[in-house]
């Protein structure tokens, strides 16, 4: 079944999240038969054991390669990216491929709580709608998920993100359609195509990769979770990640997510 989900809120930082499977026409309430779902998803399900053997094989590197570079190298880096938008393809591939070390560090902000108020060191305080609720509901997810597959960056699948980045921040809009009325599946197609099952997060807002990602997972004030959802989601192997200024939040950050996807060349 076809299926999409939008969300946006915001006190001083803002979320919005989208997930669609086999978008086959750009009408808003479409439905697919299942039959399509199962046999667009079986061929992930066949080359599944192919994709663990190559995670066992990064996995084994060298103890002298930080972990970081394995997480990048899980994540092939375009090399048109900057350094936070990297940070961001790593630290999600540290939560998708070990979730309960990743509950650990969520469960570390719990003392920097005060009722809704987020204090952290250096920065200005947040103001939360749920307090400390959704970081003690996330590290009870995580520490019950199991590992999934590391994500392969995508250069048409950022591009199609800095799109969408370089369309709202001059303005200062949020939300997953473009002024031209483009949804996400359109401008990833603009450099390729996207295979099986879609998604997008954005965040409004931090300006770190492990604030952007612990804040998607966290998901303050999202009633389904759906940020958490979109990381999770064992259906995703591909993504592509790009931020840049917003006028009204300073920086915002575009995460798509697909199961996979074909560069044109």
């Amino acid at each position: 079944m076809n299926h999409k989900i939008f969300w946006a809120l915001a006190p001083i930082t803002l979320l919005a999240t989208f997930a669609a499977t086999h978008f086959i026409s750009p009408v808003v309430d479409s439905r697919v038969n299942q039959n399509l779902n199962d046999f667009k998803v079986s061929a992930i399900e066949q080359t599944r054991e192919i994709v663990q053997k190559f995670q066992t094989i990064i996995s084994a590197l060298s103890e002298s390669t930080s972990s970081e570079d394995v997480l990048l190298a899980k994540a092939s880096v375009p090399t048109n990216l900057s350094a936070l938008e990297k940070g961001i393809a790593a630290e999600t591939n540290r939560a998708r491929t070990n979730p309960v070390a990743y509950a650990a560090k969520i469960q570390k902000l719990r003392s920097s709580y005060k009722g809704k108020i987020l204090r952290l060191p250096g920065r200005v305080n947040i103001l939360t709608k749920e307090g400390v609720k959704p970081v003690d509901e996330a590290v009870r997810a995580l520490k019950a998920t199991k590992p999934v597959p590391a994500l392969r960056l995508s250069k048409g699948m950022s591009l199609g993100a800095k799109d969408h980045v370089k369309d709202q921040g001059p303005k200062g809009a949020t939300g997953h359609n473009g002024s031209n009325g483009s949804r996400p599946w359109h401008r990833v197609n603009r450099y390729g195509s996207w295979q099986t099952v879609i998604g997008e997060n954005i965040a409004y807002g931090p300006d770190t990769a492990q604030q952007v990602v612990m804040q998607l997972i966290i998901d303050d004030g999202v009633r389904d979770r759906g940020h958490r959802k979109n990381i999770f989601t064992r259906g995703y192997r591909v993504t592509g990640v790009a931020c840049g200024s917003h006028k009204k939040y300073r920086i915002m950050c575009v995460i798509e997510y697909a199961g996979g996807y074909k560069e044109k060349r």
